[in-house]
């Protein structure tokens, strides 16, 4: 161990790195967590989990929509909603819980380090210091990959952040569209359909399969159905989707999304929400002896250990099931 600069390094801040670095740190290792984005937490704190859950219940609360049933289908607690109106709890929550994240390394003494890292070799991390501090290597005797997942984009697909985006854009969104839709009916799709579909955003939910989640049990599902078209969504299934493109329609762009069954949908913006890929294309796996697959994953054992036994992964990377939530 001595041989090393750390006895655990850990790549990526979200839950499962977190915890890690701190387990390790109780355990009196020499311990190291590396954060390539200027703020701790990951997905789950900064863009996924936490925001999407505030965002929910800010929207439950602003459009008083639990109280409909007793006031009437046109009941709200605030008119003309806004981004504005919908990041103020959100903003508060995320910044909370990166302070909190950041006190529990700090108590327990884990180094953090905000740089992008790549494998040297199997014990090695080469770190591109975010700060523009330079390059630097470092060797551990026991290295975590926790880098959790990204919005997979399809690269023929003119993403723009606002008109045509990805489930980690929502949080910068300037507006809300008067009409939304969803491509991909999954967990996240299904969520943020629901959510914006409940301020009154007339929502297109776009799938290829023939029902909405297939893991689920189907009298689950067909209760979401049953609200989800209450709301008024239109949801469209055994489609595909041949193409995505923006089009000038007077002052304002649409959104024109070509189905394979020769229909068109019109809407003011889209969501791509066709799964995540491991955010693990930057690592250089195979200086360590490691590779992904199709999904940017990688396969660990009962014990968390990759194909190189003191290489483990934990958390999103590794696929499902994704526990953060």
């Amino acid at each position: 161990m001595a041989d090393f600069d750390y006895d655990m390094l850990v790549i990526g801040s979200g839950p499962a790195g977190q915890r890690a670095a701190i387990q390790s740190a109780k355990l009196d290792k020499r311990t190291a967590l590396i954060e390539r984005k200027g703020v701790l937490g990951g997905v789950c704190i900064n863009s996924g989990t936490i925001p999407s859950k505030t965002l929910r219940e800010a929207v439950i609360y602003l459009s008083g929509y639990r109280l409909r049933s007793i006031y009437g289908e046109s009941y709200t607690v605030k008119q003309n909603i806004t981004m504005e109106d919908l990041l103020f709890r959100t903003d508060y929550v995320i910044r909370h819980e990166i302070d909190v994240t950041r006190h529990q390394l700090q108590r327990n003494g884990v180094e953090m380090i905000n740089a992008e890292a790549a494998f040297v070799d199997a014990h090695t991390l080469r770190l591109n210091m975010v700060d523009h501090a330079g390059e630097r290597n470092v060797t551990a005797a026991n290295i975590l990959i926790s880098t959790g997942t990204e919005a997979t984009r399809d690269p023929k697909i003119p993403f723009d952040g606002q008109n045509i985006f990805v489930s980690d854009d929502i949080l910068t969104l300037k507006k809300l569209p008067r009409t939304l839709a969803v491509i991909g009916a999954g967990v996240v799709g299904c969520e943020y359909a629901s959510i914006f579909s409940a301020l009154g955003v007339r929502v297109t939910l776009v799938d290829r399969s023939r029902r909405l989640l297939p893991f689920v049990d189907a009298e689950v599902v067909e209760s979401l159905d049953y609200h989800l078209r209450q709301n008024r969504m239109t949801l469209r299934f055994n489609e595909v989707v041949s193409g995505i493109e923006l089009v000038q329609n007077g002052a304002e762009p649409r959104v024109k999304i070509n189905l394979a069954s020769g229909k068109e949908i019109v809407a003011e913006k889209a969501l791509y929400s066709i799964g995540r890929t491991g955010a693990t294309s930057k690592l250089n796996l195979e200086a360590a002896g490691l590779k992904a697959d199709d999904r940017g994953r990688l396969k660990v054992n009962e014990h968390y250990q990759t194909e190189v036994p003191h290489v483990y992964a934990a958390g999103d990377v590794i696929g499902f099931p994704s526990l953060a939530s």
